[in-house]
């Protein structure tokens, strides 16, 4: 068994990404890296209407999402309904320059990456697996401690 095969193994299977996000290079640098990282499929969304759109059709194993969008200012309201999806909602990333913009209880919901952030940063915490919130994890101080 070779090494790229024993990584590939090895890693852990990201499932289907919806990236949302209006800066085209960003997005598809982002799109390799998560197919790179053990991701099924990415779709990329330049808009809250397309993510909407997309978010109907398909629902995503993860969300990385620019809060910041062209069209409109508050991305985070999608982060809001996608905790509505049900029991096992989609696990959220916010991408932004600015995170102290974000509400508190918001950005509670996920993991934030500060833009510019370099892929791999991201693909490692997505691999570190999710945030545990539960009541395991607030007794093992693993909520405080891990990323999202």
């Amino acid at each position: 068994m070779t090494s790229t095969t024993r990584s590939r193994i090895r890693r852990r299977s990201l499932g289907h990404v919806l990236v949302v996000e209006d800066d085209a290079i960003l997005c598809m640098a982002i799109e390799q890296a998560l197919l790179d990282g053990g991701a099924k499929s990415v779709h990329c969304c330049p808009s809250t209407e397309a993510a909407l759109a997309e978010l109907e059709s398909k629902r995503p194993d993860i969300v990385i999402l620019d809060v910041h969008l062209a069209d409109r200012d508050d991305g985070w309201a999608i982060a809001e309904l996608l905790t509505q999806l049900g029991p096992r909602p989609p696990r959220i990333v916010f991408s932004t320059a600015n995170p102290g913009a974000i509400p508190a209880e918001i950005a509670a919901l996920g993991l934030m990456m500060e833009k510019p952030y370099s892929p791999d940063t991201l693909i490692a915490a997505l691999q570190a697996g999710p945030r545990r919130t539960g009541l395991f994890g607030r007794l093992r101080g693993e909520a405080a401690a891990s990323p999202a």
